[in-house]
């Protein structure tokens, strides 16, 4: 027993580590190079993965156990409740002005308010990168296999959400060196979450499919509020039949990986 313990938080240690670096990493890369063509491609295979990791695979996991199916419904409600507010925050936390704009501010105003928003995104990203560890975590509790399947949904709606990220903080004055960096830094802040998640859930088992239904939850909102409205942008077929393909693809690799769950 204290062998599979001690794997369990080596393998959470791993993997919010790996999800940490190959999100950042490949943002850096598609931001930095004529690769960013690919990030539209990204967003329809996320919302494959996103969705089936959700609907096929932590819910059932979820209500498979002991815990009350209402309360985890009203659990699975607030939780979209919840990040539909966390999304009005970041809309806001991203409005900043611009130079020559039209508004009437002193010379270096918007610089300044760029910079703020830049410093503001980092903060962000390392409460986000911390609740990402925690649902790792919990996911590998129940089961390693979701564990494994949610940190790969993590990872590949963190990569388009990282772009944009990269993009402010540029526009802040941030060189690219120092934009990877301080991202690097934050996204590690899953890490401590993983290990927070797991010293916590490993002694309160009960908790867990409450964090599944909440990890759902925003696997959920992420893809149908955010990233499918972004593909019904491309309404012709040559470009529908691509995105088509990708989501199918996304559903087909959680089915393969859980196959024998």
């Amino acid at each position: 027993m204290r062998f599979k313990i001690h794997s369990t938080l080596i393998s959470i240690l791993i993997t919010t580590s790996l999800a940490g670096v190959l999100s950042i990493t490949a943002a850096a890369i598609f931001s930095f190079s004529l690769l960013a063509k690919m990030v539209e491609r990204m967003v329809a295979l996320s919302v494959g993965i996103m969705l089936s990791t959700s609907l096929l695979h932590a819910l059932p996991e979820a209500f498979e156990s002991k815990a009350d199916p209402h309360t985890l419904f009203a659990c699975l409600l607030g939780g979209l409740l919840a990040f539909f507010l966390l999304e009005k925050f970041a809309i806001l936390r991203h409005s900043h002005h611009h130079e020559g704009d039209g508004h009437h501010h002193e010379h270096g105003h918007d610089a300044h308010e760029a910079g703020k928003a830049g410093w503001m995104i980092l903060v962000g990203d390392g409460m986000h990168n911390f609740t990402d560890g925690i649902l790792i975590a919990a996911a590998f509790l129940a089961n390693p296999q979701l564990g494994f399947v949610t940190a790969f949904a993590i990872i590949a709606h963190e990569i388009p959400q990282e772009i944009g990220d990269f993009i402010v903080l540029l526009n802040a004055g941030f060189s690219r060196t120092r934009a990877y960096l301080y991202n690097l830094a934050c996204s590690m802040m899953g890490v401590l979450g993983g290990v927070l998640g797991y010293y916590t859930l490993e002694h309160a088992n009960g908790m867990i499919p409450y964090v599944l239904v909440c990890a759902s939850s925003g696997f959920i909102y992420i893809a149908v509020s955010d990233l499918m409205p972004q593909m019904q942008r491309r309404t012709t077929l040559k470009e529908t039949i691509p995105q088509i393909i990708l989501v199918t693809l996304g559903v087909l690799i959680v089915l393969f990986v859980t196959r024998n769950h």
